[in-house]
């Protein structure tokens, strides 16, 4: 049923507007930033999210189709055996002077998916556990310079890329990022290649010679190795002496019942894990090999709140369950009747699309010269026909078919009204607000 677009937004948009008052950019990740979905009209925030659905501060429900809470949530939104885990580890303490021996066990739990891996050092976000990463394979080699393809989180390690060249990570975050706050004294310490370009690791390899420290890179994102690709890259890594590190944080447990690595048969020296491992508790994971772990006795890693015990508790309640569901394959299958359902809609109303990524994190393009406004035309329409859209779709255990097919019926809607707006080319005037944004933009 379609919804009255005067109506939406609501509280939600109200306090979104507060909060840039308040808060610089209006929250804390640019993801979730209402401007990347439909600027004036996005509900904002969430009063409730069960499964996939998400109630606004007006109460109004929705079908989340979208980003699932950025990926956190591969199990569903507050999943009945992940809460009931955490539901007793709160009323036994969360924090005492003492350790949680979940801890113990959850490292155990992941060396034994990953048998290359020895030892394990505890964050609760991936932006930082890949900064502790970092740290750790500059103790374990004394060097300095990284080597990375791919996004890697906000941390100066990272962005000091851009002290080099403005546009260096152009292919990797987002473009036209200033590398403002980062020490002037990184600059050529974080050098980029480009996925399945091994030519340009090689160089950069070649002309800093026993000065990398470490290869940082995602197995997969949105694209797949070429022949031979990720065993050129761990020949490099080992012929260099350098640290091959794999970021799971966004594929970990998607793809298989591990690292997306263990499809590969490549394995690392170390791998960060977040986001899915504990379905939306705060809680990452770095996982080596005991040689190199054990430089983070040489350097300082130490935090209060790294010592909790909701985050290992929720951690081992969700990757058991992902496991025992098989949830990697049934978030295939409901990815790939996403696509096909793009494919076939495209087709049928003649909208000029293009679909990447892969089946468990899929992306969607409209292309021409409207392509962006008729992303945020298609966000609007889905919306008011009580579904959250946007370009990306993260499936989870808790999609259904019945859901697909809900989602087929609004998007055929939508679709139509896409293919009517570029006919009588009045796309923008159809919009209710601004264009949604690509990236950033400062917003207070």
């Amino acid at each position: 049923m379609r919804r009255d677009i005067k109506r939406l937004g609501g509280k939600g948009q109200k306090l979104w507007k507060k909060a840039k008052t308040l808060i610089p950019g209006g929250n804390q990740l640019l993801s979730k930033r209402a401007e990347m979905f439909l600027p004036d009209n996005w509900p904002a925030y969430y009063s409730k999210a069960k499964g996939v659905h998400v109630w606004d501060l007006d109460g109004r429900k929705y079908l989340d189709m979208s980003i699932m809470g950025i990926g956190a949530c591969m199990l569903g939104y507050a999943d009945p055996d992940v809460n009931a885990a955490v539901s007793r580890a709160v009323k036994r303490g969360t924090m005492a002077t003492l350790n949680a021996p979940e801890e113990v066990e959850l490292a155990e739990l992941l060396c034994e998916i990953h048998p290359w891996a020895e030892m394990v050092r505890y964050a609760r976000a991936g932006g930082e556990a890949m900064a502790i990463a970092a740290r750790i394979a500059r103790a374990s080699t004394g060097r300095d310079v990284i080597a990375f393809c791919g996004y890697h989180g906000w941390a100066d390690w990272y962005l000091a890329t851009n002290l080099k060249d403005s546009k260096g990570l152009n292919d990797h975050l987002l473009a036209g990022l200033e590398a403002k706050g980062v020490p002037q004294g990184l600059r050529g310490s974080i050098l980029p290649f480009r996925y399945n370009h091994v030519e340009e690791l090689e160089s950069i390899i070649e002309d800093n010679k026993g000065k990398v420290a470490a290869i940082i890179m995602e197995p997969l994102h949105g694209t797949e190795p070429t022949r031979g690709f990720l065993e050129k890259v761990r020949a490099i890594a080992d012929d260099a002496g350098a640290v091959l590190i794999f970021d799971e944080i966004t594929m970990g447990f998607r793809l298989t019942g591990g690292g997306a690595h263990l499809l590969y048969g490549i394995d690392p020296d170390m791998a960060i894990f977040s986001k899915g491992i504990s379905n939306g508790y705060p809680m990452a994971a770095i996982i080596g090999r005991r040689n190199i772990m054990q430089a983070a006795q040489d350097t300082f890693i130490s935090s209060t709140y790294w010592t909790e015990r909701i985050g290992p508790t929720a951690a081992l309640a969700t990757i058991k369950k992902l496991r025992a569901k098989n949830a990697s394959k049934h978030m295939k299958e409901i990815g790939e009747a996403v696509r096909e359902i793009w494919s076939e809609l495209g087709e049928k109303h003649g909208v000029d699309l293009e679909i990447a990524g892969l089946p468990v994190l899929s992306v969607l393009k409209f292309l021409g010269k409207d392509g962006q406004a008729l992303r945020t035309l298609y966000t609007q329409e889905m919306l008011v026909r009580g579904i959250l859209a946007s370009h990306l779709f993260y499936p989870s255990l808790a999609h259904t078919k019945a859901h697909v097919a809900t989602y087929l019926n609004a998007a055929d809607d939508a679709f139509a009204v896409l293919a009517d707006a570029v006919q009588k080319d009045d796309v923008l005037t159809r919009l209710k607000g601004p264009v949604a944004h690509t990236g950033f933009q400062r917003l207070n």
